[in-house]
């Protein structure tokens, strides 16, 4: 039975009138009303950073799940420590916890020969098998359309057959997020400022060069540009 068969009415009830302008606030608060047992994936990317600490304002309260591929920069597993010592509110879960390259999950080559194969052992399994347990109704999560081409379309609400995807910073530009990580001395990303305007793993992620999209960065050179969370046939 899906997240959604066990919540009969969420998938019926009438979306308020958003509009590209509807403050990420707003949307967050229907979101908590609508859907209480919400979940926050996240990287801990600037976009995942800004939604983070609007979601504690709107009153989220629930857990934030990263999950650890073995493959992470230490300034984001920093990032990470930093926000949950700034937002004891929330409930940081790390799953896969402790994965290292020589875990033996995955050849140790695979990144390179077959990132979508790494992608989908070391990220996306973790987490649909987390998701499959707690049945969540919604994901809160971080996308915008100005991050890529592939997302280019997204709505600040998606209807899946397992559960919903609410996308309240859908309509936000780069600007727009380095203005309110500024003004709030949000903890982002060291990485960030040196170009890596998109951080996954380290053996998959390169500084983005003047004029690309900010995830341009994301397994450059490999025909890949989503890990498989969001899109395709394994997505959340």
């Amino acid at each position: 039975m899906t997240a959604l068969e066990r919540h009969p009415a969420a998938p019926f009830v009438g979306l308020p009138p958003f509009s590209p302008e509807t403050d990420p606030l707003e949307i967050i608060g229907w979101a908590l009303a609508t859907h209480p047992d919400l979940v926050m994936p996240s990287a801990f990317n600037l976009n995942g950073v800004v939604l983070i600490d609007l979601a504690v304002r709107a009153g989220y309260a629930g857990e934030v799940v990263f999950v650890d591929t073995g493959y992470h920069f230490p300034e984001t597993l920093a990032t990470r420590d930093r926000l949950a010592a700034r937002y004891p509110e929330l409930q940081f879960v790390t799953l896969n916890a402790g994965a290292y390259p020589e875990d033996g999950q995955t050849p140790d080559n695979l990144y390179a020969c077959d990132p979508d194969a790494c992608c989908a052992v070391r990220k996306v399994a973790p987490l649909q098998q987390y998701l499959r347990g707690k049945a969540p109704s919604a994901l809160l999560n971080a996308r915008s359309r100005d991050q890529a081409s592939t997302r280019a379309e997204i709505a600040f609400v998606e209807d899946g057959n397992a559960r919903r995807k609410i996308n309240p910073l859908a309509h936000w530009t780069r600007q727009m997020l380095e203005a309110y990580a500024a003004e709030h001395d949000l903890p982002v990303n060291p990485l960030y400022f040196d170009g890596f305007l998109s951080v996954g793993c380290w053996t998959c992620t390169r500084a983005v060069r003047a004029g690309e999209d900010a995830r341009a960065g994301r397994w450059a050179g490999k025909g890949k540009t989503e890990c498989g969370l969001w899109d395709g046939a394994g997505q959340l």
